[in-house]
């Protein structure tokens, strides 16, 4: 029961960090970011948000604004979220698509991925 509990409270934390993100003022703070998992412990002290950039190369600046903003983006998360604790933020940089995409690569190689069945390799699939 608890898990599903934490599991609605990781979704609404995430949209809400989406839409507050947009908002921050901080110049290091730009592009194109999504928040792609939220991960809050069941006591509600913790929350670790997974941070998505399109840039790969303000990365590390992104994430440097949204330390510094933590403390404004809980307290506006306070304000709309009706919990008894809120959550310290900490931002984590999240490189699943950059790994997905690689995978994907990988797949489509015919040099890496090799025939199911040897005996059917003569047989040639139109694109």
């Amino acid at each position: 029961m608890a898990s599903n509990r934490i599991g609605r409270i990781n979704e609404e934390i995430q949209r809400e960090l989406s839409d507050l993100i947009r908002t921050v003022k901080d110049p290091r703070v730009t592009g194109l970011i999504s928040v792609t998992a939220v991960d809050t412990t069941p006591d509600l002290k913790f929350c670790k948000v997974y941070i998505s950039v399109l840039d790969k190369s303000d990365v590390n600046q992104v994430l440097k604004g949204l330390k510094s903003a933590a403390g404004w983006l809980r307290r506006e998360l306070g304000r709309t979220l009706n919990l008894r604790a809120t959550p310290e933020l900490t931002f984590v940089r999240d490189d699943s698509i950059d790994q997905g995409a690689h995978i994907l690569d990988l797949l489509r190689d015919p040099n890496v991925v090799k025939p199911a069945n040897p005996a059917n390799e003569h047989i040639v699939l139109e694109d």
